[in-house]
């Protein structure tokens, strides 16, 4: 298909609209001039793909397109101002790398020539912008990087990114444009059928594994399941809900980015391994790159572990020494879901033993969650706010309409999920800032949900909140944030407590680099975007105030922001 054009920007621009690109995040600077002319000819065009998202800080950018991803599973481009550009972002794309999120990030570069072409050079910066590897600021956490260096190559550059953002593991790629060639006049572009796969390759694991895998749970007395990552793919979860119901063993969700198993579901025992992870002599690992801390918990010598994942060596992770006595290489969804229907076609599925353990589970489980509820309750009248509390309070708002990004270490065990892609927290690469940027992006993809985002004070300050709101005022993403207010860097003071219990800093209640006092009116600061902003102190006024914003949110589709002051790590209270 021949498209007439008249430089090379607005060619890639033809590319990405004939993929399927709906949007293009950025955050423009002089690189972007021939961009920009060729999407005002798009406009004039009525051409409504890629539609550009202006998004005023590169790390909101990249977290909105995570977040559109998060929930549609296509791959998102997003566009940085050159090296300085991509620098702001690399924070978001170490995220992105580390949660496996299809992604086509592009960046200008300074121009090379300093006369005599469209497009060389014609800023001062252009000479201290330069750098001699560009790519190399995101090797590391990118799966593949190039640089665009002629027109004639432009379809396959742009199919190669695409192909290798979605091949699995996904991850994100990096795509740099010159301005010397992107404002390059050309006639037209020759835009050929898509030939490569528009969705994942699944991997199909070896079946004389997953029989292997089916024996020793046979001869297990307690079997054990932990899930971190399964719940990236929505399908995957019911394939682990199948395999544990079958298998008679129970599910815990450590270090979970993911809503992977539903809360209530009677085989669900929470996040916390002590007390389970000990005692198991089978361990069967559905994708998580950390399934123990090795210093606090270790399974038994004489425990067998499967792990299941597309990768369960994690081959990107410098150092990482988990054991495995079988490793099953393919799509977790799948994988479980065979090795589920393989038991249920056995005799033993059904079997006494089976049948034993069946009913244990719903009893710790039954016996959990009403514990518990119980501790919530209890510390309904705490001041300065218990995050468990709040947690149990925030629970009571939200419901099956809803969709929780947490930035926090919020309690989840006060929560209740029950569908697939309700709940989203922050990556292991643990790059803060992340949170209200991917609520946008999710918003985006979901316009009839409820984004609900809680994070810390200092969560909210890395996220660029400025930014984050003009974004929502803009483009009339409402959204209710939470922030959980505790006046301190909360993860470094609680670091040093563990390491430090009876040092300097614990004795003596200073904690240089921790404290976030004085606290300003965070709430204050989504009014200037035509949102609602309130502080809450009193415990007995938090569910109230939940339901004013969340009324606020869905009604009057305003953004709303609730500051929380909350007890903190090291508290009497906390």
């Amino acid at each position: 298909m021949k498209i007439s054009v008249e430089t090379v920007a607005q060619a890639y621009l033809e590319m990405l609209r004939n993929r399927g690109i709906k949007y293009l995040f950025g955050n423009s600077g002089t690189d972007f001039a021939p961009i920009i002319d060729g999407l005002a000819k798009f406009i004039v065009e009525k051409k409504d793909t890629p539609r550009p998202i202006t998004v005023p800080h590169e790390n909101v950018a990249v977290n909105m397109a995570m977040g559109y991803a998060m929930i549609t599973g296509e791959p998102q481009v997003v566009m940085a101002h050159v090296i300085v550009g991509a620098a702001n972002a690399s924070c978001a794309l170490m995220n992105a790398y580390r949660l496996e999120i299809p992604m086509l990030f592009s960046a200008g570069r300074t121009p090379v020539t300093e006369a005599g072409l469209q497009g060389s050079r014609n800023r001062p910066i252009h000479w201290g912008q330069e750098s001699f590897d560009q790519g190399g600021l995101l090797r590391e956490f990118t799966k593949w990087d190039y640089e665009l260096r002629h027109p004639i190559q432009l379809e396959t550059v742009v199919d190669r990114a695409l192909e290798m953002t979605m091949a699995e593991p996904q991850g994100p790629v990096y795509l740099i444009l010159p301005r010397e060639i992107l404002s390059q006049k050309i006639e037209s572009i020759d835009i050929h059928p898509w030939r490569k796969p528009k969705g994942p390759i699944l991997t199909y694991p070896d079946p004389s594994l997953i029989d292997e895998a089916i024996r020793w749970l046979h001869k297990a007395s307690n079997p054990l399941i932990i899930a971190s990552r399964i719940g990236k793919n929505p399908a995957s979860v019911n394939s682990l809900v199948s395999f544990a119901e079958a298998a008679a063993a129970p599910v815990l969700t450590p270090n979970s980015p993911y809503m992977n198993f539903p809360t209530n579901h009677p085989y669900y025992l929470g996040t916390e391994l002590r007390g389970f992870l000990e005692e198991a002599d089978l361990i069967v690992i559905a994708d998580s790159d950390v399934p123990w801390l090795p210093h606090v918990h270790q399974p038994a010598q004489s425990a067998k572990i499967i792990h299941v994942s597309r990768d369960p060596s994690y081959q990107s992770y410098p150092i990482r020494g988990f054991p495995i006595d079988l490793p099953i290489v393919g799509d977790p969804g799948i994988t479980l879901k065979l090795a589920a229907e393989k038991i249920l076609a056995s005799s033993t599925s059904n079997s006494a033993k089976f049948k034993s353990r069946r009913e244990k589970i719903k009893e710790k489980h039954l016996e959990q969650r009403t514990k518990l509820r119980a501790m919530a309750e209890g510390l309904r009248s705490n001041k300065p706010i218990h995050p468990l509390w709040l947690a149990y309070c925030l629970n009571q708002i939200r419901d099956e309409n809803t969709i929780l990004l947490n930035e926090y270490t919020l309690d989840v065990s006060q929560m209740d999920f029950v569908q697939p892609q309700s709940y989203f927290s922050l990556s292991p690469a643990g790059g803060l800032g992340w949170s209200i940027g991917a609520a946008l992006g999710v918003k985006l993809a979901m316009p009839d949900k409820t984004g609900i985002v809680t994070l810390g004070d200092g969560a909210y300050i890395f996220n660029v909140p400025t930014a984050c709101h003009y974004v929502s005022q803009r483009y009339d993403l409402p959204l209710l944030i939470i922030i959980i207010n505790n006046g301190t860097w909360g993860a470094s003071k609680r670091t040093v407590l563990e390491q430090f219990p009876d040092g300097w800093a614990s004795t003596t209640n200073e904690f240089p680099f921790c404290d976030l006092t004085p606290s300003p009116k965070y709430e204050a600061v989504v009014s200037a975007f035509g949102g609602y902003g309130e502080a809450v102190e009193e415990p007995r006024e938090l569910l109230p105030a939940l339901r004013r914003a969340l009324k606020i949110v869905r009604e009057e589709k305003r953004q709303a922001v609730l500051n929380v002051i909350c007890a903190g790590p090291g508290s009497q209270r906390s």
